[in-house]
């Protein structure tokens, strides 16, 4: 496929309007892909056995008409594309391009060719236009001498476009030789007859492959009887009708529901169904997981044994998806996407979640995720960006759920949200396996998830000044500050969700242990800081409950002792930063507590020495500080600066 001439913006016209891609000719026969993926047509050189040429507007047609009937019309070809493809058409294809004229008379009277699935109006010997009869939905008799074609309006036809196609109207004279009737049988009524037989439409049409009554359809909403062609599906509601071609059909997908009774199945289509203005790329069906059915399918033991050898069996058996998905594929020649690997809390396939208002489910798939029943949502693995998880913002609630954000290549976002926080590792572990990129990291939903990453590492991380205003800590507590401490965290000091139990964030060191200072009288000018934006002071019995105004800093009071875990990151962040460029802050203090956690006592000895050092440095300039200290200035315990 990858030898022979390759053509950029070719539109491939008929259902659907037009869609543009690249279209490569090669020995073993014809290849369009749609551009930006998707939609793929394949014509093998064996199946191919008609092509032609005709100048349109601006632009050369290329047509390909297979022995099924099926016709393809590509546009978008130059001058002097015309001869070479040609020539390599009658060599490697062994197919002779025919040549064809435009009508552009406007003359609506001329002589009806049906060949294979097309209907052509032909005046003179020149082409005027031509219609698919796939599209055809009803024929009627209007008079003796006048027949009326429908088309599909909710149909893939025109999904793409503004208008379509509805009606068309033919007026067959008795006087016509090419349908020639007799008195209870006018030319009128051959001719429709004949349309009607290659159109597989209304009662003298073919007969169903299979058909299964009743079911329940999410997208779009209401209960069908859906009919299984050899060509088509057919979608047959109270208010609706729905034909779709199998040639639109690009994946199945077979999601059994987490806990619950049934299963759905999806139909992905390209180009998509329209109800409206409203485009469904997805039809949603929902089964009754248990539900077992028995059909016995409408082909004659001589099609099953040639088209349909090993695709489809005369009789089915089973659980009612099964057969249906089954059926379907043997038809279309779709594939099935099923659960992957992953599996919720509750040993799902699937978390529970809401996306745009509307409560749903989202299924992490081996090659995307798949949000259900609505509005369903397909996002490939390829196409993500990034994702990010998020606490949850409903006050009162983040303990309990959190959100996640899926942002596209395209720019694009998806929110899903309300996800239950124990599926959190289960989500983080599955993400993670697939090589997608996670902006904010944490060992949990509580993780800083939402808060926006640090820029620098000259901006104060609070979690890290919390640390630093301790006065002794153990080795455990700085490895917990990096992995346990974040966990622990039910909120960032910025949150306003965490105010009046801020304090409960804080280590059993930083509650328990008063200040030197706390005797001292409290300046009365100074500005008490936000409730929710301060945390409280040590000695503070009441911890944030109490509100007191916040204290002035003496810039000539000595520096607080350093822990051995933070001469460690002072010495270790920057080997960090160059492993991994463009790593966040909060990124880079969980890579230093997982590095601190798993040193031994001889590694840390070095660092252990230097804050032994500092310690001692600071208990001297304390005892000469607080001799010359004013008594009107408190230390407040905090390094930030107000």
């Amino acid at each position: 496929m990858t030898d022979g001439p390759l053509y950029n913006n070719i539109l491939l016209g008929g259902r659907g309007g037009t869609n543009s891609g690249q279209l490569r000719v090669h020995p073993g026969g014809i290849a369009w892909k749609k551009q930006g993926g998707g939609k793929v047509v394949e014509v093998d050189k064996v199946d191919v056995v008609g092509v032609t040429w005709m100048k349109i507007p601006r632009t050369y047609q290329l047509g390909i008409r297979t022995k099924d009937g099926v016709f393809y019309k590509f546009t978008g070809f130059r001058d002097q594309d015309v001869s070479s493809l040609t020539t390599y058409i009658q060599t490697n294809i062994g197919v002779t391009p025919a040549e064809k004229q435009l009508s552009v008379s406007g003359r609506n009277w001329g002589e009806v060719d049906l060949n294979g699935n097309m209907l052509t109006f032909v005046v003179g010997s020149k082409h005027g236009f031509e219609v698919s009869l796939a599209d055809v939905s009803q024929t009627q008799m209007q008079g003796k001498n006048d027949v009326v074609l429908e088309f599909h309006v909710d149909d893939t036809t025109g999904a793409n476009e503004k208008d379509s196609l509805v009606e068309m109207s033919f007026h067959i004279p008795n006087s016509n030789t090419q349908y020639v009737g007799d008195e209870n049988r006018p030319p009128a009524q051959v001719f429709r007859d004949k349309i009607m037989s290659m159109a597989d439409v209304g009662p003298s049409g073919e007969e169903a492959v299979v058909t299964f009554e009743g079911i329940a359809i999410l997208t779009p909403r209401g209960r069908y009887s859906v009919e299984l062609h050899a060509s088509f599906l057919r979608l047959q509601g109270q208010a609706n009708d729905f034909k779709i071609q199998y040639s639109s059909v690009m994946r199945l997908f077979l999601l059994p529901k987490s806990n619950q009774p049934h299963t759905f199945v999806v139909v992905t289509l390209d180009p998509p169904i329209r109800k409206g203005q409203t485009l469904y790329p997805h039809i949603v069906l929902q089964f009754e997981t248990e539900f077992v059915v028995e059909s016995t399918l409408s082909l004659s033991e001589d099609v099953l044994n040639t088209k349909y050898k090993g695709k489809l069996e005369p009789s089915y058996k089973g659980l009612i998806h099964e057969v249906f998905t089954s059926i379907l594929r043997g038809l279309c020649g779709a594939k099935i996407t099923r659960p992957g690997k992953f599996r919720s809390c509750q040993d799902g396939y699937a978390v529970k979640s809401s996306l745009k208002a509307e409560d749903g489910v989202l299924y992490p798939l081996e090659k995307g995720f798949f949000f259900l029943p609505k509005p369903p949502t397909l996002i490939l693995h390829d196409e993500i960006e990034f994702v990010e998880f998020e606490r949850h913002a409903a006050a009162g609630t983040n303990m309990h759920y959190f959100d996640l954000l899926v942002k596209l290549k395209s720019e694009q976002e998806h929110l899903f949200r309300n996800i239950q926080r124990n599926e959190y590792h289960n989500l983080f572990d599955f993400i993670s396996g697939k090589g997608l990129k996670i902006m904010n990291l944490g060992d949990g939903p509580t993780a800083k998830m939402g808060e926006p990453d640090v820029p620098d590492d000259d901006a104060l991380d609070p979690h890290l000044e919390r640390i630093k205003n301790a006065v002794e800590e153990s080795d455990e507590e700085d490895s917990d500050y990096s992995v346990k401490g974040v966990e622990d965290d039910g909120g960032s000091p910025s949150d306003d969700s965490g105010g009046e139990d801020s304090d409960a964030s804080l280590s059993g060191a930083e509650k328990e242990k008063p200040t030197k200072k706390e005797s001292k009288k409290e300046a009365s000018t100074s500005k008490p800081a936000p409730a929710s934006k301060r945390k409280p002071k040590d000695g503070d019995e009441d911890g944030g409950k109490k509100k007191k105004p916040k204290k002035k800093k003496d810039p000539n009071a000595p520096k607080k002792a350093m822990s051995g875990f933070m001469f460690f990151s002072q010495t270790e962040r920057e080997n960090i930063k160059k492993s991994n460029p463009g790593i966040s802050f909060t990124d880079t203090a969980k890579a230093l507590g997982e590095q601190w956690k798993k040193m031994t006592a001889e590694e840390k000895e070095p660092f252990e020495a230097k804050a032994k050092a500092d310690q001692k440095r600071y208990k001297d300039a304390m005892a000469g500080y607080k001799g010359d200290a004013p008594t009107t200035i408190i230390d407040s315990g905090n390094e930030s600066s107000e």
